[in-house]
């Protein structure tokens, strides 16, 4: 849903902007490059599946990726060279270094926000204003995604989720439901400044500034919003493929 939203707002200003289209693709040229991607998506397989049977972690994960793409790189693909490596790896570790710095500060502020009980208090504050159920997820997404501007996904899942799980629970709000509510919304905050981490990631490596893309966001805000609406007040459509493998 975020990416049929995303591609459909796309769409409308390429469109409206003018913007040069393609040559239709013929099936041909379709299966072939299906066919190409194989290899690639393959890595989905490898990731997903070695952290579902649990042959290694979502951390070891990422470094099994990073082998994995270059072996693509340098063997499948041969679009990298061996003698490309040392740039490549120095250009990662800049960018690297980047997202580590704000990870880092948002560490900071989830610690400072944990010792001033501030979560505590959301929770309160949450439960003070209403009892109907439509109001307060619309008040913990309204939080999660003011949190997700200032905060990391990471040390906000860990600090949040205890806060906002009882709560759900309360009103019924099944695990998985609420578990993609709840990364859907910071999802959003790491495109938005001032530690919006891929956000960061797309500028350095379109090499533009930060404040030229985020007006240019601002539709594709709207519609993530929207979606993340729908998501939130229709728990079938979190739930409908989990129910289906489940039977």
């Amino acid at each position: 849903m975020m990416g049929i939203g995303v591609m459909v707002v796309a769409g409308l200003i390429a469109k409206r902007r003018g913007y040069p289209v393609a040559e239709r693709t013929t099936w041909a040229q379709i299966m072939k490059t299906a066919w190409d991607a194989v290899p690639s998506l393959f890595l989905i397989v490898i990731i997903m599946g070695g952290i579902i049977s649990g042959l290694f972690t979502a951390t070891e994960a990422s470094a099994i990726a990073i082998v994995y793409t270059l072996f693509l790189a340098v063997i499948v693909y041969r679009q990298v060279k061996l003698r490309d490596l040392p740039k490549i790896i120095l250009d990662s570790a800049v960018t690297t270094s980047v997202v580590l710095l704000l990870i880092g500060c948002s560490m900071g502020m989830s610690w400072a926000m944990a010792n001033a009980d501030i979560p505590y208090m959301i929770s309160d504050a949450i439960l003070g204003v209403s009892e109907n159920p439509l109001v307060i997820l619309l008040i913990i997404n309204i939080t999660l995604l003011i949190v997700g501007i200032f905060m990391d996904m990471t040390p906000a899942v860990l600090i949040f989720t205890p806060i906002f799980w009882p709560i759900a629970q309360e009103m019924g709000m099944d695990p998985v439901h609420f578990g993609i509510m709840m990364v859907f919304n910071l999802c959003i905050g790491i495109l938005t400044p001032p530690v919006g981490s891929a956000l960061f990631i797309g500028c350095s490596v379109g090499k533009v500034s930060i404040d030229k893309v985020i007006v240019q966001l601002i539709p594709f805000f709207v519609v993530l919003f929207i979606t993340l609406m729908l998501v939130t007040y229709i728990p079938q459509l979190s739930l409908f493929l989990p129910n289906l493998l489940l039977g």
